[in-house]
């Protein structure tokens, strides 16, 4: 009974299989979309991290479908495309929420933002399709080919144009934090390689001949079986605490659309002074305001830099981010989204400016262009932000070094730390942009992520959430959520020594994809006994 029922098993995964090879034309193009929809229901929020594994390997037998013709390289680029831009529309549709803070001017812009920008990323997965189709096709180089284009694809895609490693496969992982602490070693990539390589090895599961093919699989299930025992290990380890501090993150929740109007800058500025001076337990050493939290260009107010004096007085230092306008050796005026240092006093210890700007948000390329469109940045200043110069570290009174990062700066894998290496990272940001689905909690876990492949705590402070104290392995240790006002109060974690990732950045992960492309040429050669037949 029991080989009658492996059979019958056997059989009806082969015969699913089928289905999904034998599709073709616009029916092949809807179930790419489909699976790639559905492989976006790992992300956070709904983390639903098996949907990503299948989604790869239904992606892997729809190619697998498509004969060997003339038209074959242009199919397999459609089928990629489909499902890049399944995945990427279900993924990033919480985008067409930052056009609304300014409804009047941007709202007729959604449409095409939350179409656009995932046919555009889609090109990414489309392209890895493309050069998949060089190996020959048996069942084990096309898996190993396939994953390993579509994981440079990822990397590509985090660097090209300024980058957008929004979503990588690896956050796919993203509530299975045992899984997550393999990043301190391999990174995003790496993790997002072999999370790739998992999911398309599936599809050997569908195969009509099965006597081989649970063997990747199951190597594959053993090596993530591994990750989550060696994971658990670590994170059982405790994390002090740097003695002598104690945090405050102010946390004003204010609503994008009111932040710089008029009448409502008074209110905006008492608040963040009001949170920073509630008393409800130990005083704060050091306080952290969000991105652009001051509602005014901060060195322009002598009344609010004297309120900064009498916060700081001699035991506080204030941390917050501000606009900045400075201007060049021809006397134009240069805008900047910059975090200051305040000592005791209100003694200026630093300006860090931030250096990976948003485009169509803090600057607009191409702009001539664009304006002819009737297209704006949507951050509303006069001109575009300018650049810094990239990770910085910081010596501050009563705290280690420290790096600071704004906003989605900490997205972007090995480039948030600047020399010397600091022992904290703090993170400014302002999701208001974001709403409040999706979009601030796959953010939040890419500053989780960040942390474990550093081994650094990070500090976030965000406008309307989330705000949080998140240690060097990953973990939240306090956490104030979305669309709340308050103050967060909390300890600093103390740094882990320098992961293998943070030490040696991508070279296990441009490891891995020599060793998966030479792999999959080897075995895609012709036998000796098939080239003379």
């Amino acid at each position: 009974m029991a080989a009658l029922a492996t059979g019958a098993a056997s059989r009806g995964f082969a015969h699913a299989g089928d289905v999904l090879r034998d599709l073709s034309g616009w029916k092949r193009l809807a179930a790419a979309l489909i699976a790639g929809g559905l492989s976006a229901l790992a992300f956070e929020p709904y983390n639903v991290f098996a949907l990503l594994l299948l989604g790869y390997a239904a992606l892997a037998l729809l190619l697998e479908g498509i004969p060997d013709e003339s038209r074959r390289t242009l199919k397999f680029a459609l089928t990629g495309w489909a499902f890049g831009f399944g995945q990427f529309f279900i993924g990033l549709f919480w985008i067409g929420n930052a056009f609304q803070v300014d409804a009047a001017d941007h709202a007729w812009q959604i449409p095409f933002a939350i179409t656009l920008l995932p046919a555009g990323l889609a090109l990414f997965p489309a392209l890895a399709c493309i050069v998949s189709t060089g190996f020959a096709q048996n069942g084990t180089s096309r898996i190993l080919s396939l994953s390993a284009a579509l994981a440079l694809a990822e990397y590509l895609r985090g660097h090209i144009l300024t980058g957008f490693p929004w979503n990588l496969a690896a956050y796919g992982w993203g509530a299975v934090p045992q899984i997550l602490q393999s990043t301190s070693v391999l990174g995003a990539y790496g993790l997002s390689l072999l999370t790739i390589l998992f999911g398309c090895s599936l599809a050997a599961l569908f195969a009509r001949d099965r006597s081989r093919a649970v063997i990747l699989p199951a190597v594959m299930l053993l090596l993530f079986v591994l990750f989550g025992v060696w994971g658990a290990a670590r994170l059982s380890t405790t994390i002090a605490d740097v003695p002598n501090v104690r945090l405050r993150i102010v946390q004003p929740n204010i609503p994008e659309a009111e932040k710089f109007e008029p009448q409502f800058i008074t209110r905006n500025w008492r608040r963040l002074l009001d949170l920073s001076r509630v008393s409800h337990g130990p005083e704060p050493t050091h306080i952290i305001w969000p991105e652009s939290a001051p509602p005014f260009l901060l060195a322009r107010e002598p009344v609010a830099m004297d309120e900064i004096v009498l916060l700081t007085a001699n035991k506080h230092v204030l941390i917050t981010g501000a606009a900045r306008m400075a201007r060049d050796g021809e006397g134009n005026r240069l805008f900047y989204n910059s975090v200051y240092f305040f000592g005791h006093g209100g003694a200026l210890e630093g300006i860090y400016d931030k250096f990976h700007l948003v485009p169509f948000g803090e600057y607009l390329p191409l702009e001539s262009f664009f304006h002819a469109l009737g297209i704006d940045k949507l951050v509303n200043s006069p001109g575009g932000f300018s650049a810094g110069p990239g990770p910085r570290t910081f010596a501050i009174p009563g705290a280690p070094p420290v790096g600071p990062l704004v906003c989605y700066e900490v997205i972007f894998p090995d480039h948030v730390t600047g020399s010397p290496r600091p022992k904290w990272l703090v993170n400014v940001t302002n999701d208001a942009w974001f709403g409040t689905f999706s979009g601030p909690f796959q953010h939040f876990l890419s500053v989780r992520v960040r942390a474990i492949e550093e081994g650094l705590p990070v500090v976030r402070a965000a406008g309307t959430g989330i705000s949080a104290i998140i240690d060097p392995l990953g973990r939240v240790q306090a956490e104030l959520g979305l669309d709340r006002m308050g103050a967060l109060d909390g300890t600093l974690p103390q740094a882990l020594p320098p992961t293998f990732y943070a030490l040696h950045g991508d070279v296990l992960f441009a490891g891995l994809l020599v060793i998966l492309g030479g792999i999959a040429g080897v075995v895609s050669r012709p036998t000796k006994s098939n080239s003379h037949r």
